[in-house]
């Protein structure tokens, strides 16, 4: 199993839910986040007053998956959240060893 994170501009947030609800994974997590990366935040002027926003607002999306569907479920996430402009977010796998369905206390991928 695998816990794919993807950060993303939270205006790309629906069109990725649409995407993995369209490879029917079942269940996902989502926070709101905020950071930056090489664009190192942006300038906008309040009031006429010029100021520094260092953390960009974004989405933070988990998504646990079989072994099987990873390379798709990040290829979906990737196509869904493409804008072509800076921030535009990250997105990696990590393995993941046990999950446990609290409810019924199923484990494996049963519990996904």
């Amino acid at each position: 199993m695998k816990l794919i994170t993807a950060i993303v501009k939270p205006y790309r947030l629906d069109e990725v839910k649409s995407a993995l609800r369209e490879l029917g994974v079942h269940g996902m997590t989502v926070t709101e986040a905020s950071g930056y990366g090489r664009q190192r935040g942006h300038t906008e002027v309040y009031r006429g007053a010029e100021y520094q926003v260092d953390l960009v607002p974004k989405a933070r999306i988990e998504v646990v998956v079989g072994d099987g569907e990873a390379d798709a479920v990040i290829d979906a996430v990737v196509k869904a959240a493409r804008t072509g402009k800076i921030g535009d977010g990250k997105v990696w796998s990590v393995p993941v060893e046990t999950v446990v369905r609290v409810r019924t206390g199923e484990r494996g991928p049963d519990a996904l």
